[in-house]
């Protein structure tokens, strides 16, 4: 009858560098770009560590450590990119702080970056924040002014 006690599953998720936001599909790489690995937003960081954009256990750190993948209690996967290309880069830049299956909050170092390293390497900076298994959620909602919301969830 009244929606008062309806359970709303509901998921922030912060960007993981300090920096400038924008629109994932600005991103000049069509697998980010066109959302073929999900939807998202994008950061051109100013800051060198990457965070975790939210609560949960880090299930993957590329060996290049370019890349990390989080995934939330409630089976949210989330991919942090560091820039673009910049696998080519083998590691050099890049500085691993913690290991997957590790648990962590919202906000903590996973990824040391050394942008000048991406940037002399003529490679792109910026860091696409996606949603890989969209199926789970409801709405989006994206802020491009603020760093601790910048994407607002409802989940399935």
């Amino acid at each position: 009858m009244f929606n008062f006690f309806k359970n709303k599953k509901n998921k922030v998720l912060k960007a993981p560098f300090e920096g400038e936001i924008v629109d994932i599909t600005k991103v000049d790489d069509q697998v980010f770009s066109t959302k073929m690995l999900g939807d998202g937003i994008a950061i051109i960081p100013t800051s060198n560590q990457a965070l975790a954009p939210c609560d949960g256990k880090i299930t993957n750190i590329f060996p290049t450590n370019h890349a990390f993948g989080i995934e939330t209690k409630e089976g949210l996967e989330i991919l942090v990119h560091i820039g673009l290309d910049t696998v080519e880069l083998k590691g050099e830049g890049f500085k691993r702080l913690i290991e997957e299956g590790t648990i962590v909050k919202a906000g903590d170092a996973v990824i040391e970056v050394d942008l000048e390293v991406i940037k002399s390497n003529n490679k792109d900076t910026i860091t696409p924040l996606v949603i890989t298994n969209m199926d789970k959620v409801k709405e989006i909602k994206k802020d491009y002014s603020n760093l601790d919301e910048v994407i607002s969830l409802e989940l399935n």
